[in-house]
């Protein structure tokens, strides 16, 4: 038997030993239907084959389903209503990393906030009803042809519209009617486009062709377009082994062994091992799909469970990425090194924290993982978390002792992070469990300046509530005020005020934060409206006269226009809200 059919052999044998996943996530991934009775059924084999027998997490399962989306919007309600099954059945409280429309349409669909720090309220649209009826882009979904005529024969109808929306995948320039046609994969109208409009064929409605998995479409758009990477990663998406084999070996396209891990594609990611034969690497990544017996596949032949990539991450960093909890009980229990560090100095433990692994965490700090362990950079476990908004596993890493005053090489305490990427949580976690609030970093700043410098509100008022030293200088000499005041922070300005900040402190270079006596100087820069300034006073002499209406001057602006200064003299000025006192100059800055 050649070498060649001895790794098709292994290929059947891997494939048909884990069919189960692959069919699992084969019906999420291409799931047609709408029907309450046929969604159980795919749900059951979720409960079923992965959940209950396989230990996979809840919530990991309900992340993966609501991700889905945007590579498959028509069926948007499905994948909510099984996301919403699992969620009733195994009583989770909250799923991270989910897509942020993805989170925003079930807290629509079911008033539940999957990430309790989530703020919808600022999502003014409704992306429920971006395909209601008696739009052209429901037909287009629909294929319905007649329908669709109708709409290109409207009176004003734009055959170079283009549709904007976070129900796809990212596109800064939104989507034309042909890429839609490709998306969905309807046919009908993808021709009547090509035939009255001669719309055009980009590249992007050859990678959506992909998604939408018409053949003819897909024929068609490679006439005009050459494949590309995107193509591979679309065609791994559409979980069509088909399209991925085609695109490997017709255009010479190599599977992304990453893309494979992301969209839980198990068979491309066998297929890529068939072709390739690269123990080592499939090894490292087999971690991420939490199948034990799939790990143990590859060190059954020969490989060395410390094996490491190029970067230095062995299959335990992988493993800790993805919260793969019996895949990283596999590889502690056959001897891997659980300190073992990557080239930036990284433990697996730093890898849980980057990326919210909770229960990974846990599982390493109780094999005896060293949770205060520092990268190249200083930082330990709990700045990562801090970093990237690991709520749940910054509370276990503080409550099993890690050190909450520990500095990075730039001086920079967890606090500090936290303030610097507004972690607001985490903020208050820290300071509830003794954080020093006043800390310096290498530059003199504090947490309070870095709130302050980034407009992060919350975290400011939490500081100052628990006795953060408001005229606290950076090497600089600048306060939390200098940085409020100089980006307009309003907001921050008034409450730093409110509670004591020194408004004539002077930073190193001698510069006030506000200059000389009784004028306001009021600032405009293009394009943005200015806000209205309310002024009541005894006295008003202007240069220009503006608009007086009882005791208060409107100062309006319309946009594209530079504000022409407006210089007021005054005896006496109050303001609606005080921010500035005595007699300085205000520059107020929109």
């Amino acid at each position: 038997m050649s070498d060649q059919d001895v790794h098709q052999s292994e290929y059947v044998e891997l494939r048909s030993k884990f069919k189960y996943y692959i069919d699992s996530y084969n019906a999420l991934y291409q799931l047609k239907t709408d029907k309450e009775e046929e969604l159980n059924k795919i749900y059951k084999i979720i409960k079923t084959e992965l959940i209950d027998s396989r230990k996979y997490l809840p919530n990991k399962i309900i992340k993966d389903i609501l991700n889905i989306i945007p590579y498959n919007n028509r069926y948007t309600k499905s994948y909510l209503s099984l996301a919403k099954l699992i969620f009733d059945d195994y009583n989770v409280k909250e799923v991270d990393n989910v897509h942020h429309i993805s989170s925003f349409l079930f807290y629509k669909e079911y008033g539940i906030n999957l990430d309790k720090f989530d703020e919808f309220e600022k999502i003014n649209s409704d992306y429920l009803d971006i395909h209601k009826e008696n739009t052209i882009y429901r037909a287009i979904m629909h294929n319905d042809i007649e329908r669709f005529i109708l709409f290109t024969e409207r009176e004003g109808f734009n055959k170079n519209q283009r549709l904007e929306s976070r129900l796809y995948p990212n596109n800064l320039w939104g989507y034309s009617l042909l890429e839609l046609c490709c998306y969905y994969g309807a046919v009908d109208c993808f021709k009547f486009l090509r035939t009255k409009f001669s719309s055009e064929i980009t590249q992007k409605c050859l990678e959506f062709s992909f998604l939408g998995g018409n053949p003819e479409i897909m024929s068609e758009c490679l006439k005009y377009q050459k494949p590309n990477k995107d193509c591979m990663e679309y065609a791994i998406i559409s979980h069509n082994i088909d399209f991925v084999t085609f695109l490997m070996n017709e255009y010479n396209i190599e599977i992304n062994v990453k893309y494979c891990i992301d969209y839980n594609n198990l068979e491309s990611f066998l297929v890529y091992f068939d072709q390739t034969n690269d123990f080592n690497e499939c090894f490292l990544y087999s971690s991420m799909f939490d199948i034990a017996s799939l790990c143990e596949y590859f060190l059954l032949h020969g490989v060395d469970i410390n094996a490491k990539n190029n970067n230095g991450q062995t299959a335990l960093h992988y493993s800790a990425s993805n919260d793969s909890i019996e895949a990283t009980k596999f590889l502690i229990s056959h001897g891997i090194n659980i300190n073992e560090k990557n080239n930036g100095g990284q433990t697996a433990l730093h890898f849980a924290a980057m990326h919210n692994s909770k229960e990974t965490a846990e599982l390493l700090i109780s094999h005896g993982i060293n949770i205060n362990e520092k990268n190249n950079g200083g930082q330990t476990a709990l700045h990562n978390a801090a970093l990237y908004n690991s709520k749940e596993t910054a509370k276990l890493l503080i409550s099993h002792g890690a050190n909450i005053n520990e500095k990075d090489n730039d001086g920079q305490t967890a606090l500090c992070i936290a303030a610097l990427y507004n972690s607001k949580e985490i903020a208050e976690h820290l300071i509830s469990h003794g954080a020093n609030i006043n800390e310096k970093d290498n530059y003199g700043k504090t947490a309070l300046h870095y709130a302050s410098k980034n407009n992060y509100k919350e975290i400011a008022e939490r500081l100052i509530s628990h006795g953060a030293n408001i005229n606290e200088k950076d090497n600089y000499g600048k306060t939390a005020l200098h940085y409020a005041s100089k980006n307009n922070y309003k907001e921050i300005a008034e409450h730093l005020i409110s509670h004591g900040a020194n408004i004539n402190e002077k930073d190193n270079y001698g510069k006030p934060l506000f200059i000389m006596r009784q004028k306001i100087i009021i600032k405009k820069s293009q394009n943005v409206l200015f806000h209205m300034v309310q002024i009541s006073m005894k006295k008003i002499i202007m240069e220009k006269q503006l608009f007086i209406m009882r005791q208060k001057i409107i100062i309006k602006k319309s946009q594209n226009v530079l504000f022409h200064m407006a210089q007021i003299s005054m005896k006496k000025i109050i303001m609606e809200k005080l921010l500035f006192m005595k007699h300085p100059i205000i520059i107020l800055k929109k």
